[in-house]
């Protein structure tokens, strides 16, 4: 089952193939998705990678958390599901 990680504070040059690339040392990578602005294209600076196991998973995260990727120290942790989120956005 593939295991879904977060990866937060990338530099906004940081395109798909390099966070593959960066991640596929600890496993299979399923999945990258780059988080971008809908109207501009641009990278608003987090990811999400689908790792094929969860084993792969752990190790990604402790060996990727605090590394430095284009200049920029990554912040990567499992990810939250998206409902766990929603109940932490304001209500207006």
């Amino acid at each position: 089952m593939n295991k879904k990680i977060y990866i937060g504070n990338l530099n906004y040059d940081t395109d798909e193939e390099k966070l593959r690339e960066a991640f596929a040392e600890f496993g299979e990578v399923a999945s990258v998705n780059l988080i971008t602005d809908r109207y501009t294209g641009h990278s608003r600076g987090f990811a999400f990678i689908e790792m094929a196991t969860e084993d792969d998973a752990k190790a990604a995260i402790e060996a990727m958390n605090g590394k430095e990727v284009d200049g920029r120290q990554l912040k990567v942790n499992e990810a939250r599901d998206r409902k766990d989120s929603d109940r932490n956005r304001r209500q207006y």
